[in-house]
């Protein structure tokens, strides 16, 4: 018996890979005693049952948590490989949801995007059978296939309709980290999952995005299920103040772990944005930064999995995974089915806030005016000043930002109320939200500037 991947946090959502399904048909006792014996000393959890009296694998398996399962040495094989993000499915990162199997992320180019599926929608039925209460394995096994196959999905739609999708199986990779530099100087990196070389990733990212003069930061762990927790402890060693990574309590056993220090440091008010399906790894390091007050977090509380697994091989090369602790931030706040309360809630794509609250930051002296909320998207600004100015308008004095991208054009007319319209140059986008800058540049006709300058947030009607 040899445990391994000690430091490999997993949650019940990831990428579609080929399953033997022979996790149901082994029931070898040897393996059961085997798999019994690893339980009974390591399981942190309830076991629904009598353990002793179990006498094939499903029986066992189906007493544990849902985090703990088990797989045949293809299987885990298979599943190893998949956290390299390439693999050949339908493209879709997946969890377990009691109306079915919910669908957390759709994969660019993948067969399940071009069939037009959406993260929200939940997968009921697989080629006309219910998969209603089936395990992350059991619906994978019918959504494999060769590259080039066709698999029927009938959805579960968020407004309560359903549809049936004809989907083509296809290879397909998941990029793991993407990196863009928003207005105002600000770094933005999006972080799929904590797969080996995440932290790498993200140093890499941080370090490019400030060469091409990134100031500030946001890091975006939404629809993120975790992986491995070595990459936990290396990217909250990227933040200053961050001395622990998590507080870890086993069956025998309660300890602090230390995060591991890096030699470049994000901002100390770097935002990181979280959501409902924020899973695993990445609810560690929210609370960890949360706790130490190292980072910012936005969005809505985080899914709720505080559950560390460990991997045990069995003797025929097959593979136990088992929920073996229970992890905190440093503050010891429970995590597990409770989740991570971000720092600022949103109701709103968090980026928006985080983005907007970004550029706020460096405009400290202006003046910040009441939000326009719901606007048309053919919305003309009109501000007034309380004084006459000179025209032309000095180019750059007017920015209007669609927040979580960059500035987006508009032409200006001077009233002869000493107020100026500003009128985009094409349509707002619907849901989006944006941010108006006027600077100080604006001169008088005395020759001097305005004393003040401004801002505003700006949402538009869905």
């Amino acid at each position: 018996m040899k445990k391994v991947l000690w430091s490999f946090l997993f949650i019940l959502s990831f990428v579609i890979f080929p399953l033997s399904n022979a996790s149901a048909a082994n029931n070898d006792q040897q393996l059961v005693e085997e798999i019994k014996e690893i339980i009974t000393e390591n399981y942190v959890g309830k076991i629904n049952g009598d353990l002793q009296k179990a006498t094939t694998i499903p029986d066992i398996i189906n007493m544990l948590d849902p985090y703990s399962t088990y797989f045949s040495k293809q299987e885990f094989e298979e599943f190893m490989n998949s956290i390299n993000l390439s693999t050949i499915g339908i493209g879709v990162v997946i969890e377990e949801h009691e109306d079915g199997i919910h669908i957390l992320q759709v994969i660019d180019e993948g067969g399940a995007s071009e069939a037009g599926v959406v993260a929200g929608d939940i997968i009921i039925a697989i080629n006309g059978q219910s998969i209603v209460g089936n395990s992350i394995e059991e619906a994978s096994s019918l959504l494999i296939g060769n590259e080039g196959t066709q698999v029927q999905v009938k959805l579960l739609h968020e407004n309560g309709s359903t549809s049936t999708k004809t989907i083509t199986r296809k290879k397909f990779t998941l990029p793991n980290v993407e990196s863009a530099l928003l207005f105002g100087n600000v770094g933005y990196i999006a972080m799929s999952s904590f797969s080996e070389d995440g932290a790498q990733l993200v140093k890499e990212a941080m370090i490019q995005l400030k060469q091409r003069g990134a100031t500030s930061f946001i890091l975006d762990l939404q629809n993120n299920g975790g992986g491995y927790v070595a990459t936990a402890e290396q990217l909250t060693g990227l933040f200053p103040k961050a001395k622990i990574a998590y507080l870890l309590q086993e069956a025998h056993d309660s300890y602090e772990v230390r995060a591991k220090q890096q030699n470049v440091k994000f901002p100390a008010d770097t935002r990181i944005l979280v959501n409902r399906y924020s899973a695993s790894a990445s609810e560690m390091l929210a609370a960890s930064l949360q706790d130490q007050q190292s980072a910012i977090l936005y969005g809505e509380t985080t899914y709720g999995k505080g559950a560390m697994q460990g991997f045990y091989e069995l003797h025929d090369g097959s593979y136990l995974k088992l929920t073996v602790g229970k992890f905190t931030g440093p503050a010891g706040h429970t995590i597990n089915e409770v989740g991570v309360k971000p720092n600022i809630e949103t109701k709103t794509a968090p980026i928006f806030q985080a983005h907007y609250d970004a550029i706020k930051a460096q405009y400290k002296d202006y003046q910040e005016l009441v939000s326009l909320k719901n606007v048309p998207t053919t919305k003309t600004f009109t501000v007034k000043f309380s004084q006459a100015f000179t025209t032309p308008i000095p180019e750059g004095s007017v920015q209007l930002v669609a927040l979580g991208g960059d500035e987006i054009s508009f032409t200006t007319k001077v009233e002869k109320d000493n107020s100026l319209m500003i009128t985009p140059t094409d349509p707002l986008v619907e849901g989006q939200e944006y941010m108006l800058l006027v600077h100080p540049t604006i001169q008088k006709p005395t020759g001097g500037k305005l004393q003040k300058g401004i801002y505003l947030h700006i949402t538009v009607t869905k």
